[in-house]
């Protein structure tokens, strides 16, 4: 009798302890992930039985899934939840709500469903299959989306690739087309091998600490035996890789110029706004919480890639003329490349002087991502008229698009760091104050450097929106679909706002608002 009733005790332990591990979850926290997952299955299984007549009614609903993922972000903003957390440690969490990871889904979310207005135009005008297009659009903002909440290295891994698998074949959309099939090989070769890196160090992370959470890798690489440190050194310089690749440092760099000129407009758009996003999330999350305790050996490397994207992405867009040969994507993409050297310095300046500095990286990437898609909203609306949208193509673009032109002028001047593009230029000097902050003196000077040569091709590009065009029919002006003309509207009046009102993202340079 003693034996029969102890059998169901021994044979109770086992389900006990798997009921413990049983966790509730937190559905309003991953609402804006879900959410637009759950809309890019509706438009794949939509598309089955919806007639070709009515394939545009696929954007829209796009548009609308985009937009109400947005708007969840509003009932989240206490940035005080969490979901899927160890039962036996209750502070690691796969996913957390906080206001880092609100502020950059904002910024994830609205930057697609921009690049979705822009779409709906393009879809329709290269026919491209609408049905694929938007479920990948969709399954890329939804991985984009989780990056910024995740908190253990596998969810930070298969939220990098969720965000970058479809942007290969969005990339490769335009069948047919050489430079699109091109572009679309060289982004996924090179992305491949750069996650493949980044995979094994993150195993020898894991190696080394025996978790993947964030916060207790921190705390186990404070204390790595002698045998694992240079294990756990390995796994870290390789797992930066990843990120590294995303955000377009270089030498990472190389597939930024034939990638966006051989995509659809505006997935170029896209990569340029989101996919920095999510890479430089990514080296924010690895960096900042994950490896602390390495930051002597994160902080240089990262030093030097800011001065080396800065200045080679200058360099290289200032060689872009505008003549019959030279591509505005292509300056914009250099442009992004050198843009991407400011986004690195912050997440450099922390391993001197603390995770405070990364709120200027926060501020930077808002101004950067409205402006930027503003610029290549405008460049869809000229891409229309002039196919190959050179440079010169831009000429004269005052007198057939007025409004179009000054909203470009005002884009290019935030960029460059100019009045009246005030948001533009305070985003630059509090970047500028964190390497000086940190003691990194001669980053500033590289940064300052850096910003000069930036004005010459911003402003050229800016006096040629003014010039007399060369022959009377371009100065004749046409309509622009209103899709377009109210992606650009959006950008510019967030740009306008922000440089009458810069304290609204400046005061998340503080780094209060993140903590991370």
């Amino acid at each position: 009798m003693t034996a029969m009733t102890a059998l169901p005790t021994a044979a109770a332990a086992p389900a006990a302890q798997a009921a413990s591990l049983v966790q509730s979850v937190d559905w309003l926290a991953i609402t804006p992930v879900v959410l637009p997952a759950a809309v890019a299955l509706v438009v794949l299984v939509a598309d089955l039985f919806v007639p070709e007549r009515r394939k545009p009614l696929l954007g829209w609903l796009s548009v609308a899934g985009l937009a109400a993922a947005t708007a969840t972000l509003i009932p989240l903003r206490a940035g005080d939840r969490a979901t899927f957390c160890l039962t036996a440690d209750p502070g690691a969490c796969s996913y957390t709500a906080d206001h880092f990871a609100l502020v950059i889904q904002f910024l994830v979310l609205a930057g697609a469903l921009v690049t979705a207005l822009l779409s709906v135009t393009a879809v329709r005008d290269a026919r491209m299959p609408a049905g694929e297009y938007w479920f990948l659009l969709l399954s890329s903002a939804a991985g984009a989306a989780l990056l910024p909440a995740s908190r253990d290295l596998a969810t930070l891994i298969v939220a990098l690739e969720v965000a970058s698998l479809p942007a290969f074949a969005l990339v490769g959309m335009r069948r047919g087309d050489r430079l699109s099939s091109e572009a679309a090989l060289k982004f996924f070769l090179s992305s491949v091998t750069a996650t493949a890196v980044s995979l094994m160090g993150v195993s020898f992370v894991y190696a080394a600490t025996g978790s993947l959470h964030l916060t207790q890798v921190a705390d186990r690489l404070e204390d790595v035996p002698g045998q694992l440190d240079t294990l756990a050194m390995a796994g870290v310089a390789l797992t930066l890789v990843g990120f590294a690749f995303k955000t377009a440092a270089v030498p990472f760099h190389f597939w930024v110029p034939d990638t966006y000129v051989g995509a659809p407009l505006p997935i170029a758009g896209y990569l340029s706004v989101i996919g920095k996003a999510v890479g430089f999330t990514g080296l924010i999350l690895v960096t900042v919480i994950a490896f602390p305790a390495y930051s002597d050996i994160w902080g240089p490397a990262l030093a030097v890639l800011a001065a080396l994207t800065m200045t080679l992405g200058n360099a290289a867009a200032v060689r872009q003329r505008a003549d019959r040969r030279n591509s505005a994507v292509r300056l914009l993409a250099w442009s992004s490349v050198g843009q991407a050297g400011y986004l690195l310095v912050p997440i450099a300046a922390a391993a001197y002087s603390g995770r405070d500095q990364i709120g200027s990286t926060v501020a930077y990437a808002l101004m950067y991502g409205a402006v930027n898609l503003g610029a290549f909203a405008v460049a869809a609306l000229v891409a229309r008229t002039h196919p190959q949208n050179r440079i010169s193509d831009y000429r004269g673009l005052y007198a057939r698009r007025p409004a179009a032109a000054l909203a470009l002028a005002f884009f290019l001047v935030c960029l460059a760091g100019l009045p009246p593009g005030l948001i533009g230029l305070f985003a630059k000097v509090t970047v500028f104050r964190s390497a000086v902050d940190a003691g990194l003196g001669w980053l500033a000077v590289v940064m300052a450097v850096n910003v000069v040569i930036a004005l010459y091709y911003y402003l050229r590009w800016t006096a040629l929106l003014f010039r007399a065009p060369e022959t009377p029919a371009d100065g004749v002006r046409t309509k622009a679909p209103w899709p377009v003309s109210a992606a650009i509207a959006v950008t510019a009046v967030v740009a306008v706002v922000l440089s009458l009102a810069p304290q609204l993202v400046l005061r998340f340079a503080s780094g209060s608002l993140f903590p991370l």
